[in-house]
């Protein structure tokens, strides 16, 4: 399983992405404020926070859907005006959206093939090879291989919208909300793949609700309140937090150590 294309030295973990004051509005409502983040080759990052707070916002910002203010240094280059999808995937950035956005009149298989597009056109010819590593991820979209990708479970398409992603090979896999809808069983499953394609060496910026899950498997944390950074700190750090534990583990603090 080899998506990513340098392997990780873990005594040096170079800079992927630095998000450095990124504020956004819609209209006259500034939805994040002045946004300051880190993610380093081969970790998990992951942001917190309630619905409403403008952990969507922000992705779709990075990944040049959304018009920001502030920068946005991806391994080193400062991302100009150009803020075109296609671009960002091109330089290794990718998006699963929290609704997957799916073809749902199309089989697994093209759904993936899909996710390969941008590379086949630059010239490159791996598609059939990343899909034997994206199935070795995911056998169950193996077994599903010619079905429509509306017949799917919940759990199957969660799969196949991070499998499509994997197909681009990125250096930065963004997720927005993958346990959203889910049963505790398959949100085990899905955070437990997370953990392992930490291993593969891609960078992961996780969005999640489900804070307990999210930092069980993140590296660090960011807690994302009202469009602002409340709180930050290594996720083993986070998860005793009594701040963290009263609003977003449903614990009592007397039961937080």
């Amino acid at each position: 399983m080899n998506l990513s294309l340098d392997s990780v030295d873990p005594e040096e973990k170079p800079l992927v992405l630095e998000v450095r004051d990124l504020s956004v509005s819609y209209g006259k409502v500034e939805a994040v404020h002045h946004i300051n983040l880190k993610i380093n080759k081969g970790e998990i990052v992951t942001v917190i926070g309630p619905n409403g707070a403008g952990k969507t916002t922000l992705l779709c910002a990075l990944m040049g859907l959304q018009p920001a203010c502030g920068e946005i240094i991806y391994f080193g280059k400062t991302q100009g005006a150009d803020r075109r999808v296609e671009k960002r995937v091109r330089q290794g950035m990718t998006l699963v959206p929290e609704k997957r956005e799916l073809f749902g009149e199309m089989s697994v298989r093209d759904n993936l093939l899909l996710g390969a597009f941008d590379r086949y056109r630059v010239g490159h010819r791996d598609a059939l090879e990343t899909m034997d590593q994206v199935f070795d991820i995911f056998p169950r979209l193996q077994e599903r291989c010619e079905q429509m990708a509306s017949t799917l479970s919940g759990g199957e398409r969660q799969m196949l919208a991070m499998g499509r992603a994997l197909m681009a090979k990125p250096k930065l896999l963004m997720l927005d909300e993958p346990s959203l809808g889910l049963a505790p069983l398959i949100i085990k499953e899905i955070f437990h793949t997370v953990a392992e394609l930490k291993k593969t060496g891609v960078s992961i910026l996780l969005v999640e609700q489900n804070a307990r899950a999210a930092l069980q498997v993140a590296d660090y944390g960011y807690v994302l309140e009202t469009g602002e950074i409340s709180l930050e700190g290594p996720s083993r750090d986070l998860v005793n937090d009594k701040r963290v534990i009263e609003s977003y583990l449903g614990l009592s603090v007397r039961h937080g150590s």
